[in-house]
């Protein structure tokens, strides 16, 4: 196994030792990237993944986790501007409860409902209202620190005392600071959610009591007043005439192509909001009424009158006259009371705001996309698509004109000359490459060629050095001895022969390694000397 290893090792050495010197410095350099190529990925496969053990942390917090951690010899790192140390992933729940055994981090967790862990029967009413408070004030600072995008949050409560003899309470109020990621903001809605979830969590804080700052001081919140309600109905507006115009804008564009039409729409919303209640009444005449009453009179008598009689009407006239006869005399009275069922429809009717009031739609087409089209039709099209009420007070334009396409074609020029550059720099590109594969094949080819000359002239000073050699020595040689028969004696010649130049030849290719310089001043010299 040694003797197989060492002749293995032999003829690697030999192997590099035939080569050029260019040829040893590119396996050199071959190897080293190898090796340096090897150790990279070996590093990289041996680095730990590393997640956050703790985020958004206090100084204090941070160097006390820092030095446990060092004192346990946990591998970590830090980012964030120092507000977030992480470490190895696998180690992360162990790390975290090891630390909190020890009490760490003590003050990152912003308060909390731990801050009530130390009251007692002693406690003071103050101290419990302000611990409550601060309780809350973390609880909810952690919430919404949850949320995607907020790094910090910091909550401040302002809660009056209850009065009990008093008809009127201080409202609670709220104000929130977050600080959000770099490079991103706060949508409405997620305001709206830190809003609502602060109001939710105390009793009796009103949303419109709670403000939303981030960090530069802005206000994300708006009030219910005249700013914030003009803000959020200007963009309703803006987001009806926005989906209406697309809607349009997007069946021209198919019907005449892109950039060849224009629309604009205006729009007039109601956020009037009224109630409307309407009271009908209704009867039934074949019914039968809830309650009847009738009440009849009658009356006769003697007297000693014979003229007529009767009962003085409502207009002074004499009601059931009766002639008397002798001293006769009668009188009748019938009265009916019906009470009927009436039936009463009451209905309530309220209107919700965002109603279109007016819609005011101008269409622009270019006249040379125009030509083959009728703009009657389009205006139809138009009122039918976006619902034109003229008797509401809509109108619709449509309007056939040239537009300027002097912008459209300057752009176009300077797309097509950064075309024209970027496909000049990849050709140039591409010339530069061929131009250096080109360059290195051709110093490769010459260095191959040069090598191969300088292999064949060794060739040739070697064969010339033994052929030299090889007079000398045949001048040099002893006389055979006489006994020795001559096929016996040719063989055993031409064997040493054999293994004498072969000897030489290897000897001589070994002396031309060493020492070039050296043989090439001998054949110098005998060149020079040869008759």
């Amino acid at each position: 196994m040694k003797q197989n290893i060492t002749a293995a090792l032999g003829r690697y050495r030999d192997t590099f030792s035939a080569f050029s010197t260019a040829q040893k410095a590119i396996v050199l350099i071959g190897a080293g990237a190898l090796l340096l190529a090897g150790f990279m990925v070996f590093r990289w496969a041996a680095t730990p993944s590393y997640a956050p053990l703790y985020a958004n942390m206090a100084s204090a917090d941070a160097a006390a986790v820092i030095d446990e951690l060092d004192a346990q010899g946990v591998k970590y790192t830090i980012t964030n501007n120092g507000s977030t140390i992480m470490v190895p992933k696998d180690d992360v729940y162990a790390t975290r409860i090891a630390l909190s055994g020890k009490g760490l981090p003590s003050s990152s967790s912003n308060g909390g409902y731990e801050l009530l862990d130390g009251q007692s029967f002693t406690t003071g009413e103050f101290k419990q209202q302000t611990d409550f408070k601060r309780a809350m004030e973390g609880e909810l600072a952690k919430t919404i620190e949850a949320m995607d995008s907020i790094n910090t949050a910091v909550v401040h409560l302002a809660l009056p005392a209850q009065r009990v003899f008093a008809d009127e309470q201080d409202p609670a109020t709220a104000s929130v600071l977050v600080k959000t990621s770099p490079g991103t903001s706060l949508a409405p809605q997620n305001v709206q959610a830190i809003v609502h979830l602060v109001a939710s969590s105390i009793e009796g804080l009103d949303p419109a009591r709670v403000t939303v700052a981030d960090a530069s001081g802005q206000v994300l919140t708006t009030d219910d007043s005249v700013t914030g309600a003009a803000s959020t109905r200007n963009q309703q507006v803006q987001e009806f005439e926005t989906r209406m115009r697309n809607q349009v804008q997007a069946t021209l564009d198919r019907l005449v192509g892109p950039g060849n039409s224009t629309v604009q729409v205006t729009a007039n919303l109601n956020f009037d909001n009224t109630r409307t209640e309407t009271r009908t009444y209704t009867s039934d005449p074949d019914q039968a009424p809830l309650s009847e009453t009738t009440q009849s009179e009658t009356y006769t008598g003697t007297g000693n009158d014979t003229g007529a009689t009767g009962v003085v009407g409502p207009d002074g006239q004499m009601e059931n006259l009766t002639e008397g006869e002798g001293n006769n005399s009668s009188y009748s009275k019938e009265s009916t009371t019906r009470d009927n069922a009436v039936n009463s429809t009451t209905e309530f009717r309220e209107t919700a705001p965002g109603g279109v009031q007016s819609m005011h739609v101008g269409v622009m087409i270019d006249n040379r996309a125009a030509m083959a089209l009728d703009t009657n039709e389009i205006n139809q099209w138009v009122v039918a698509a976006t619902g034109i009420d003229a008797e509401r007070g809509d109108t619709v334009r449509v309007s056939a004109m040239p537009f300027d396409r002097s912008a459209e074609e300057a752009m176009q020029a300077e797309l097509d000359a950064a075309a024209a550059a970027d496909a000049a720099d990849r050709r140039n590109d591409l010339i530069r490459d061929v131009a250096l594969v080109g360059a290195v094949l051709l110093l490769v080819a010459f260095a191959f060629w040069r090598e191969r000359r300088r292999s064949k002239e060794r060739a040739r000073a070697t064969s010339y050095v033994v052929e030299q050699l090889r007079n000398e020595t045949a001048l040099a040689a002893p006389e055979p001895a006489p006994e020795m028969e001559p096929a016996t004696a040719l063989l055993a010649l031409e064997a040493n022969e054999a293994s004498e130049n072969e000897r030489l030849q290897h000897e001589l290719i070994d002396l031309v390694e060493r020492q070039p310089e050296d043989v090439a001043a001998l054949l110098r010299g005998w060149l020079v000397d040869r008759p």
